[in-house]
């Protein structure tokens, strides 16, 4: 499991809230200067309070999370097509490499295949039910719900209402709008009440994200593509459609491990996986039912297609609200070679493109497989720094400070609190003009080799005065520093 800065925030917030310091805002988004609402805390916090407030146990959720969605990939397929269909994909998704990296670990993104799964399918359920207004609140909720995990579950809202006006029209061959209506209405009703802790955070603070969400989206940010990463529109759109099928299925190398391949073999491999693709994507077609077909299209196509508008670097966990999809067009496409052809010789030989071609991808998953690696405790090492660094504090208040390229100091933090010797956190001159934050000794962890503590500019260390260092020691895989205030001749 990972536990960096993001997942010891996680459980920090979850700790507050068992502690009954509740909640109303989530984590931060990547993408800008906003937040997440706050379901996600939430949902870790009974995970922390069954394993003592071990970390562990919000990555064991994630899991379970991950093997419901193996479990609801094989009966979405079922439902959708066959049997076999929903069989080839949950195998397939099941030995992902991405899907598996994005699933052993607590992070609020990965809950959402689930969620954008179990959201189209009961979208498509909606249609056939009887008492359809229960359906359609309850995907209002659960977009509600998704929202809260990652802000591109806007896409999956886009999605959900084109696909709500496009079923009507394709059903009665007009569109019903007052009918239309009435059904985006029961998703906003849901929708409201699945959002409702952001909602609520938003009414009591003048709705601050909400409008640093519609500055980013319209003071120019998304417009600088060429600036951010010099991409096109349709490369963007062309180099997420192929990493959807590629890296989630086929198990396409990432750029960094082009190395171990020639030019020529990448190639040959990727016009293989697109042939696969597009003969997968034509199979869809032939589906009986069309409402499936409108779906499958729509969420893949539109999902695709709304990336073109985001201007910044695409990482593969944006791709989480579209994980299950890629998986059940490639399963239904194996399922239609089982009974490929009009006489036995021509089935026979579909029947082997199809198992071999299944067995081929499954194998070369296996291969990718990340638990092959050795494992980097993280965890077991943050525990191991953050005792070391209570070991020597002479059990004495104390300030804390992380000099690391990219981590935060949240996971150290959270054993220092939970091993019951927290730190003093710094105040700044507004907040703490007579400096009683400021204690005798400030420990510091470094992740940098080239780390130097003294005149370091981070608040948590600046703000600590002038200092020297007492001693330095090296635990694990980090530098720590012990260091007090300057004084002249050691006076």
């Amino acid at each position: 499991m990972t536990f960096l800065g993001d997942e010891g925030r996680d459980v920090l917030v979850a700790k507050g809230i068992l502690e009954g310091h509740l909640t109303l805002l989530g984590p931060r988004a990547s993408a800008g200067d906003f937040f997440l609402g706050p379901i996600y805390y939430y949902m870790v916090a009974p995970w922390l309070w069954l394993f003592r407030y071990d970390p562990v146990g919000p990555a064991i959720m994630v899991g379970l999370v991950g093997v419901a969605t193996v479990w609801l990939t094989y009966f979405v397929g079922k439902k959708w097509f066959n049997a076999a269909t929903g069989l080839f994909a949950a195998a397939l998704y099941a030995v992902s490499p991405i899907v598996i990296i994005y699933s052993h670990s607590s992070w609020n993104p990965d809950v959402l295949p689930f969620f954008s799964l179990l959201i189209m399918y009961l979208l498509f359920e909606a249609f056939q039910a009887k008492q359809q207004w229960k359906y359609f609140l309850l995907v209002g909720f659960l977009l509600g719900i998704a929202l809260q995990l990652h802000y591109l579950a806007l896409f999956l809202l886009i999605i959900v209402c084109l696909y709500t006006f496009f079923v009507e029209w394709y059903s009665s061959r007009r569109p019903h709008f007052m009918i239309t209506i009435k059904r985006y209405v029961q998703m906003l009703l849901g929708f409201l009440i699945g959002f409702s802790p952001f909602l609520a955070f938003e009414t009591r603070h003048g709705f601050a994200n909400i409008k640093t969400i519609f500055s980013f989206i319209f003071s120019g940010t998304l417009q600088q593509k060429s600036y951010e990463t010099g991409a096109t529109f349709f490369g963007t759109v062309s180099d997420v459609f192929f990493r959807v099928f590629a890296k989630l299925v086929f198990y396409y190398p990432s750029p960094d491990k082009y190395h171990n391949f020639s030019a020529s073999q990448l190639q040959l491999f990727a016009w293989c996986t697109m042939l696969v693709t597009i003969a997968a994507l034509l199979g869809i077609w032939f589906v009986k039912n069309k409402r499936v077909v409108l779906l499958v299209y729509l969420w893949l196509f539109l999902g695709v297609f709304l990336f073109g508008f985001y201007k910044k670097p695409i990482y593969d966990y944006y791709f989480t609200f579209l994980f299950p999809l890629p998986f059940l067009i490639i399963g239904n496409f194996l399922s239609q070679l089982l009974t490929f052809g009009k006489n036995n010789k021509q089935r026979i030989l579909s029947v082997g493109v199809s198992l071999v071609l299944f067995c081929g991808i499954f194998v070369y998953d296996l291969s990718g497989m990340p638990f092959r690696y050795i494992p980097n405790h993280q965890k077991d090492q943050v525990k191991k720094i953050s005792a070391f660094v209570i070991s020597q504090t002479n059990n004495k208040p104390f300030n804390f400070g992380l000099i690391s390229k990219g981590n935060s100091d949240h996971a150290y933090r959270y054993y220092l609190e939970v091993l019951g010797h927290k730190p003093i956190t710094l105040g700044n001159t507004l907040d703490d003009p007579e400096r009683k934050t400021v204690t005798d000794q400030l420990l510091v962890v470094c992740e940098d080799i080239t780390c130097q503590p003294l005149g370091y500019s981070l608040f948590d260390i600046a703000g600590f005065g002038r200092a020297e260092i007492v001693n330095s020691w090296d635990v694990s895989v980090v530098k720590v520093y012990k260091l007090k205030h300057y004084t002249e001749n050691g006076k």
